[in-house]
């Protein structure tokens, strides 16, 4: 392996460690928030590829009518949750949400699909679908058990990515598509060429990375899910409600990974369980963070990158095999560090 070709794959590990930084970001504020390790995330990543793939092509993505359904599905979920208070503002309230917010999106995306809309458009349209789904499939799935176990939690979450990959393959099919790149600039770096879609992947990444700092550090929404991450009992105490942190931690993290699908599907073909396997190795990422580091999980995220870029070049049949056996290592450490728990708090 000469310099050139070293070069090469730490470009390539890096901007592959970007996209698994942000899906590693995503599970770690869902998990602290929720105690949810949230497998459906690689979904949201294909959904938000395929959706965009779609609009391109001029089709309707087959995310709208999902979308209606979660909406309606969360809507009576909703109902039932604050049947003992309802009033007519919160019955107003839940149904703009619920109701009104779908059909928006659904009636706009009906009427600019066939026009095959231009880049920015599309991407703000698919971000637009794909985003509330995080929100309505916490208040069906994840919300009426959030007093469970975190197996029971992890259980619910495997069930509801299933559920997720098969209406991925009914809804887009067996065949992988891809999407135009944000930027088809081609810059000369020494022996290196670096694409305009790195650059946007890189720049986005760092930018959602100091949204979500400056969210945190400085928003009331932000502290409240600080607050509960650190102590739930506490934050519900001070008049937190977890229904809100849960559904709020859920839509930025389907955010995000819409986000992941868009910067990833240029590079690479998008399948309909595509995402399962990006989802893999970004929660690998979080889990080498400890599932409670930021800063930890997203330099996890580019050590992962790297990791699979080498592999691949070394030996290409293994790069799975490599990057998932690279977690035993931090485990048995995290596991020699750890204090023994006798019971789950």
């Amino acid at each position: 392996m000469d310099t050139t070709i070293l070069l090469l794959l730490l470009q390539d590990g890096v901007v592959n460690g970007v996209i698994y930084a942000l899906i590693a970001l995503s599970l770690v504020l869902v998990f602290t928030v929720t105690r949810v390790i949230l497998i459906p995330q690689g979904e949201f990543v294909a959904y938000g590829a395929l959706t965009l793939a779609s609009l391109e092509a001029g089709t309707l993505p087959g995310t709208v009518p999902l979308l209606l359904a979660l909406g309606a599905a969360a809507c009576v979920a909703d109902l039932a949750e604050s049947r003992h208070a309802l009033s007519a503002r919160s019955l107003l309230s839940i149904a703009a949400r619920d109701l009104a917010l779908p059909a928006l999106v659904a009636g706009a995306a009906a009427l600019l699909a066939p026009t095959k809309p231009g880049l920015g458009l599309a991407i703000g349209l698919t971000l637009a679908i794909v985003t509330p789904m995080g929100a309505y499939l916490h208040a069906v799935a994840f919300r009426p058990l959030e007093k469970a176990p975190v197996l029971v939690l992890l259980v619910a979450a495997v069930g509801v990515h299933l559920a997720l990959t098969g209406l991925g393959l009914v809804f887009f099919g067996p065949e992988g598509s891809r999407t135009r790149p944000l930027s088809e600039a081609q810059l000369p770096a020494g022996p290196l060429v670096i694409s305009g879609q790195s650059l946007w992947m890189i720049g986005l990444t760092l930018a959602i990375s100091l949204g979500l700092w400056l969210f945190f550090g400085l928003t009331l929404l932000g502290k409240a899910l600080r607050a509960t991450a650190v102590n739930r009992l506490g934050a519900r105490l001070m008049g937190i409600a977890p229904a809100l942190a849960g559904r709020l931690s859920f839509t930025l993290a389907a955010f995000i990974g819409a986000l992941s699908g868009i910067l990833v599907a240029p590079l690479t073909t998008v399948y309909y369980d595509t995402g399962f396997l990006i989802g893999l190795k970004g929660f690998v990422a979080a889990i080498m963070g400890g599932l409670a580091s930021y800063p930890g999980a997203a330099a996890a995220a580019i050590v992962v990158g790297l990791v699979e870029s080498v592999s691949a070049f070394e030996a290409s049949a293994y790069k799975e095999v490599i990057v998932f056996l690279a977690i035993i290592p931090v485990l048995l450490w995290r596991s020699a560090r750890a204090n023994p728990v006798e019971d789950e708090e």
